[in-house]
């Protein structure tokens, strides 16, 4: 399994590869991914934040958390913006009004949410690095698809999963944003350490920001209805899952009084 990933993965980048055809394979390459993510997270084996100190030190390079936040994301911004100025035909109405629901959360993420950042653990070089080649992989694919690729009808706006999966979407995007809130509130100035987060998701689950963001890409996913989109929404919700039960795991061990009705990722599911 792991030759058929790591060929998959060379081919992808192999440079005389068709375009259309980069794009369709990074899709199915990110799939294969999405299974060794799990993985690697819960395995403990590319450590960082919360994880990445007291019984994880490591001797590799960190990177400050809000500059590493604003380079990591950045690509995934910056290069669908470039497609969309270098392209030669004039993509359909849907499809931009998909790459700028794509955009808005990147936006986000790279030029505020990272300046909104008190206090976060430096981020270990390995994670970041792989951070931004994701992010910089899923930026090209997805512009590559939308904006020269694919043919929205201007009544896709009427179909019930750009509908559906367009509510999803900006329910996903508040309460990401609300989560993240609660999380950046925690702290008093000056304060360390960890505590409780309650309200909104936090009620129910201990990822509520990562349930968040998987909400977003899913909904996304079911808008886009590609093979792109989906595998992107594959990718996000193993990983993110990942990272909401080591982050249950976690609060469980280390708060007598942590709520014990409260569900990992899902709400009173998983």
């Amino acid at each position: 399994m792991a030759d058929t990933i790591l060929w998959r993965s060379c081919l992808a980048f192999w440079p005389s590869l068709d375009e259309k055809r980069r794009v369709e394979l990074l899709a199915s390459v990110m799939i294969d991914w999405a299974c060794v993510a799990p993985l690697v997270i819960i395995g403990g084996l590319l450590p960082y934040g919360r994880y990445a100190v007291k019984g994880n030190k490591t001797r590799s390079f960190h990177i400050n958390a809000r500059l590493a936040w604003i380079l990591q994301e950045l690509p995934a911004f910056a290069i669908p913006l470039h497609v969309l100025m270098t392209t030669k035909r004039l993509p359909s109405v849907p499809a931009l009004v998909l790459m700028g629901s794509f955009l808005l959360h990147y936006g986000y993420r790279a030029l505020i949410y990272s300046f909104s950042i008190r206090g976060g653990k430096p981020s270990p070089l390995p994670f970041f690095l792989l951070a931004m080649f994701f992010c910089a992989c899923n930026g090209y694919m997805q512009a590559n698809y939308l904006l020269r690729h694919s043919s929205y009808p201007t009544s896709w706006f009427s179909e019930w999963n750009f509908i559906l999966g367009m509510f999803v979407f900006f329910f996903g995007f508040y309460t990401n944003i609300r989560c993240d809130n609660i999380l950046r509130g925690l702290r008093k100035p000056g304060e360390t350490g960890y505590k409780i987060p309650r309200g909104w998701i936090f009620n129910y689950v201990s990822g509520g920001n990562y349930f968040g963001e998987a909400a977003e890409w899913c909904g996304w996913a079911l808008a886009c209805w590609s093979p792109q989109g989906l595998a992107f929404a594959v990718f996000a919700t193993a990983f993110l899952s990942a990272r909401s039960y080591s982050h249950h795991k976690w609060y469980l061990a280390s708060f007598p009084n942590y709520p014990r009705n409260r569900k990992a990722f899902v709400p009173f599911l998983l």
